[in-house]
């Protein structure tokens, strides 16, 4: 087991495979706008979708797995030293991903990395530290983690999770670990769905994830308060594309696994509306104004009948234009 070195430098192959929870949050999140108290919140509704989904594994290439299930998209490697995985997921999840990731391979899990703060991507960095990993996140991502944020869209405050939970090694430099016969890269994205966003290449297997500064054939959420805006999410997706070859298999952070013309396409509909917002909004159009006109029409075929409503996505693109 090797700790965590500085490194950096790239990346080949695309696939398709439907997000096991996709479906089931669907209903939480569309069309959701910053509300009062309600019965249920987003948040509520996506920890419930995770108690009820099944965790399952796809294998993809050189020992490297897809897994699904339990919030956003995760990946594992399995080698004599034990498991590692990127992203951890919601923690009433604990019991199926421990089944699920026997089938990755044996031993203990020694590292689970985190791609952001987000608590459906590192909710299960608890059980993760209890099974004996060391927990890698961008230095933001711990302060976060730590911290108490209110996210308006959600419903939820999220308050300071417990001394158990908390990020073991800090980085914010481009970073190594070998692991399984492999190199995982970890790089660090400049502000862009958050302030503390990861990417991590697997480059034996030339497998990239992108946490979620990418949701693939989905709008994106963009995360102001930690730091995020609709300008960094165009560069990250500018850094992601630089990163990936002819045959990088990419995984999003939310929605189908696909390639680096997938990412072209995602970056495309990106600028595009944030030109449209920003041309609008210097027009002196109000927030209401501007979703009244439709700024993201051509895209919501695509990319809108999922999580993120074209209203709602376009109030995020306004925010920061």
């Amino acid at each position: 087991m090797t700790d965590p070195q500085p490194h950096s430098r790239p990346l080949s192959r695309p696939l398709s495979h439907s997000g096991a929870l996709l479906a089931a949050v669907v209903a939480a999140l569309l069309g959701v706008q910053p509300r009062a108290a309600a019965a249920q919140t987003p948040y509520d509704n996506i920890n419930k979708a995770a108690e009820a989904a099944k965790v399952t594994i796809t294998p993809l290439r050189g020992g490297v797995y897809l897994v699904e299930g339990s919030g956003g998209n995760m990946a594992a490697i399995g080698g004599p030293e034990g498991l590692l995985l990127v992203d951890d997921g919601i923690a009433v999840s604990k019991d199926k991903m421990h089944a699920a990731l026997r089938g990755v391979g044996k031993g203990p899990l020694r590292y689970a990395i985190n791609t952001h703060w987000h608590w459906d991507h590192t909710d299960g960095n608890a059980w993760a530290r209890q099974d004996g990993a060391i927990v890698v996140a961008h230095a933001n991502t711990a302060r976060h983690l730590e911290d108490t944020l209110r996210v308006e869209e959600w419903g939820h405050t999220f308050t300071p999770v417990a001394p158990a939970a908390r990020v073991d090694v800090r980085i914010d430099a481009p970073t190594t670990i070998a692991f399984a016969g492999d190199q995982l890269i970890l790089r660090p994205y400049a502000p862009s769905h958050t302030d503390g966003d990861l990417a991590a290449y697997f480059q034996g297997a030339d497998i990239l994830l992108t946490g979620d500064i990418w949701w693939n054939g989905l709008y994106p959420f963009i995360d102001y308060v930690a730091g995020g805006g609709i300008d960094g999410m165009i560069a990250a997706a500018d850094a992601s594309i630089a990163m990936a070859g002819p045959r990088t298999i990419v995984i999003p952070g939310h929605g189908p696994v696909g390639g680096r013309a997938d990412l072209v396409a995602y970056r495309h509909m990106l600028s595009t509306i944030r030109d449209n917002v920003a041309r609008l909004k210097a027009q002196g159009l109000s927030v209401d104004q501007v979703i009244a006109a439709r700024p993201t029409a051509a895209f919501d075929e695509t990319w809108g009948k999922a999580i993120i409503s074209p209203a709602l996505f376009t109030r995020l693109v306004y925010r920061g234009v």
